[in-house]
């Protein structure tokens, strides 16, 4: 007969205790979740099989994050909004154009910032950029970076920009085998590192011809960082879940090499045009002078590698990726492709074989197809607006009631599900630039067309 004896000693009974009070506390979450937003009068995202297998096929990988929010988004089609659990922390998914606008623009001070996505002890560069910074801090550093993009700075980098394109297209010209079959991917990722890296950090590096140059490895190793699948799902929520459990497992979004990468190339890029007398109207140069003011908050020199390393996480994946999809558009659309054609060759024509600053704006169906091909393929699925202090919804539906929101929930905003909602933007995956001409853009319903977001907090890189 089996010895219970074991089960009055005061370990078993310590343990035994700790497993109900854990099954409890599971119990009372999983109670909370499932009636908060019930007692709102919120549509909500029910507990049900269907609902928990779609959770998992996201963890596992069997879905993307775009299908998932489409899944969301989709289910109460006639809501402003659906209620959503996030970790425990309740969350809103806007459908709203108008409810977008309120949030995002008119009632900013009650959503000033972003969620933080990574915890500063878990990576202290990450979270010191511009994306992650709140309150005060990041009116100051808006400030500062936003000089960058005025027309006489934008004309500047335009000439670099220029410089890396010539050296690029010299490339291809000068090795006509790889042109037979080219993985667009990879070379718009090589373009990218080249004008971010002589943009951002002054730095000129030619990723075509120094197929391994370290600019361009740090790059995909940032990139890695945020993988798809099972793990990289599984990581990110442990990064935004348990950040100490994070922390205490040494884990991180890139690896310490990357991070010492660009402290180094910073420091060394400050160092020298200090030395040197340097001076070259660029972020690094705006950063500096912001450090040696007196009346903003101290700026540091991992300050400074913050904002740098945030153009370019934000820019080197994004750009490449949109010109992969424009490049994809442009062979399957044939019509297309040769109307933009025509107007380059038009330009070139009148600028004597080169395009200038000032003939960018008036290159129309470039702009036409590049913003539909933003529409079509937004850099970000969704974006979000932190809850600073308590807000009243409007009712989400005929009947609902007025819902609260209290500080430090999260409001979503799904980019990708507006941008193919077939009620604002008929036969939705259909590439069609029409939609931007002068006679349609105008028909656009404001806040359905998101692609780097709205508001004071819409993504500087916009210009």
């Amino acid at each position: 007969m089996m010895d219970l004896s074991w089960l009055s000693s005061p370990f078993a009974l310590l343990l035994i205790t700790l497993v109900v009070i854990g099954v409890l506390k599971i119990v009372a979450v999983l109670h909370h979740t499932y009636l908060y937003w019930k007692n709102k009068g919120v549509p909500y995202l029910p507990i049900n099989l269907s609902n928990s297998i779609t959770d998992w096929k996201l963890l596992l990988g069997r879905i993307s994050v775009v299908n998932y929010f489409q899944y969301l988004y989709n289910y109460f089609p006639d809501a402003k909004y659906v209620g959503l659990m996030d970790f425990g922390m309740p969350s809103v998914l806007v459908r709203d154009p108008e409810l977008i606008k309120d949030i995002m623009v008119k009632d900013f001070e009650s959503f000033p910032d972003h969620r933080s996505f990574v915890d500063a002890s878990v990576e202290p560069l990450f979270s010191k950029n511009i994306t992650s910074l709140r309150g005060d801090r990041w009116r100051e550093m808006r400030n500062t970076l936003s000089p960058s993009f005025t027309a006489s700075k934008m004309k500047f980098m335009f000439n670099l920009m220029s410089e890396c394109s010539h050296n690029f297209v010299n490339y291809l010209v000068d090795h006509p085998e790889v042109c037979h079959s080219i993985e667009t991917k990879g070379v718009f990722r090589r373009y990218a590192t080249d004008v971010i890296a002589t943009t951002a950090f002054g730095i000129s590096v030619n990723s075509m011809k120094d197929q391994d140059n370290e600019f361009y490895i740090r790059g995909i190793e940032i990139i890695k960082g945020f993988s798809a699948g099972p793990l990289g799902m599984a990581k990110m929520i442990l990064f935004q879940a348990c950040p100490r459990l994070a922390k205490l497992l040494g884990l991180s979004l890139f690896p310490p090499s990357t991070t010492e990468f660009f402290k180094k190339i910073v420091g060394e890029t400050i160092r020298a045009r200090e030395e040197q007398g340097i001076v070259r109207p660029d972020m690094i140069h705006l950063l500096m002078q912001a450090r040696d003011k007196e009346d903003v908050h101290k700026m540091t020199v991992d300050d400074i590698v913050s904002q740098a390393f945030i153009f370019f996480f934000a820019g080197f994946e994004t750009s490449a990726t949109l010109m992969c999809f424009a490049a994809h558009e442009l062979a399957v659309n044939q019509d297309v492709q040769d109307r933009l054609r025509e107007e380059v060759q038009q330009h070139l024509a009148e600028g004597n074989g080169e395009i200038s600053y000032e003939s960018i704006s008036k290159i129309s169906y470039m702009d036409m197809v590049i913003s539909e091909t933003l529409r079509k393929y937004p850099p970000s699925i969704i974006t979000d607006r932190l809850c600073a202090k308590r807000y009243e919804l409007p009712p989400s539906r005929p009947g609902c009631k007025n819902a609260i929101v209290e500080p430090n929930h999260v409001l979503l905003f799904p980019i990708y599900s507006l941008h193919h909602d077939p009620t604002y933007f008929p036969n939705p995956d259909k590439f069609d630039p029409e939609r931007f001409n002068e006679e349609n853009k105008d028909k656009i319903l404001p806040y359905t067309y998101l692609p780097f977001g709205h508001g004071p907090r819409k993504c500087i890189g916009n210009r």
